[in-house]
């Protein structure tokens, strides 16, 4: 068995198209792997993402084109939840706040407004899996309650622990802190929009370290700006990297990482390698170990 490796680097379906032009395999971080790229692309086989989400692959049509899709579900959710856990300590803190009026010359504990002690906070989760579960267990000896929020979760799977909310609204009303890790999908694209930030308890705070389009960035101004939000951690955005002048970037009361959750050096490693290896196996044995699309087609040596 042997392999023929090119490593371009594209970011648009044009690029890919060019690029893949005679690929049987594709290895994608977020070039985006349109319906467009997989008809231009006859002899493509399996796409595999080093990453949990796949949402740069357009699913349906991959299933229509009978490719593969696959990706690791597991490599980096140690790190992306105690990112997320970070930002939310750091919001509750106010240690962004704090470094901003110190840099600027002040010096006061009080300045930024008032600290509320974490074991009278009420942490909020949306989405139980393996980054969310593990939010909650870390989280779980700091917060005073743990609240989750899951539809898609076996009751047999839920988190020691959680408390389930069964509505978003339920959990909105209820929470602290708000935190997220929720696939990119047609459902959850904008789920955090304006009827739901009017919902949140005032003074709240949230943090998305899932996807961008998650939450409507024009919704959550609003709510920051108004006061009605405390703040908010985002480690990615809805276009990325976001524009110069994008607000959001330098709201005052946001706290900012460049899509840097799932990030050590073990993570990327292990991630990449498995990635790579979900084409070996496939071109072994017709299977990729992880996926998420059952392709139709096989391995032509």
């Amino acid at each position: 068995m042997s392999f023929g490796v090119a490593d371009p680097q594209c970011r648009t379906p044009d690029d890919v198209i060019r690029a893949a032009a005679d690929a049987n395999a594709l290895v994608v971080q977020y070039a985006p792997v349109t319906e467009e790229v997989l008809a231009a692309l006859p002899g493509l086989h399996i796409v595999s993402l080093p990453m949990i989400g796949v949402d740069a692959v357009d699913i349906e049509a991959a299933r229509r084109h009978g490719v593969w899709v696959a990706n690791v579900p597991d490599a980096c959710f140690r790190e992306t939840a105690v990112h997320a856990l970070a930002m939310a300590l750091g919001l509750i803190r106010h240690l962004p706040f704090f470094d901003r009026m110190v840099r600027a010359g002040g010096w006061g504990y009080e300045e930024t407004g008032p600290l509320r002690r974490p074991g009278e906070l009420t942490f909020g989760i949306v989405g139980l899996g393996r980054i969310g579960g593990y939010v909650a267990a870390c989280a779980a000896p700091i917060f005073g309650k743990i609240l989750g929020y899951d539809p898609m979760l076996d009751a047999g799977r839920w988190p020691d622990g959680v408390e389930s909310v069964d509505d978003l609204t339920s959990l909105f009303r209820l929470s602290d802190i708000l935190t997220f890790h929720v696939p990119l999908t047609p459902e959850t694209h904008h789920l955090v929009g304006r009827e739901l930030l009017a919902e949140a308890r005032p003074g709240a705070y949230l943090v998305n370290v899932s996807r961008g389009p998650v939450v409507d960035p024009h919704a959550l101004l609003d709510a920051l700006d108004s006061g009605h939000l405390k703040g908010a951690a985002l480690d990615v955005f809805e276009k990325e990297p976001p524009d110069a002048d994008d607000r959001l970037r330098s709201h005052p009361q946001v706290m900012v990482s460049p899509h840097a959750a799932f990030y050590s050096v073990q993570s990327d490693e292990e991630a990449r390698r498995r990635a790579i290896m979900n084409i070996i196996d496939y071109a072994r044995t017709g299977r990729p170990n992880d996926f998420v699309v059952a392709g139709a087609k096989t391995w032509i040596s």
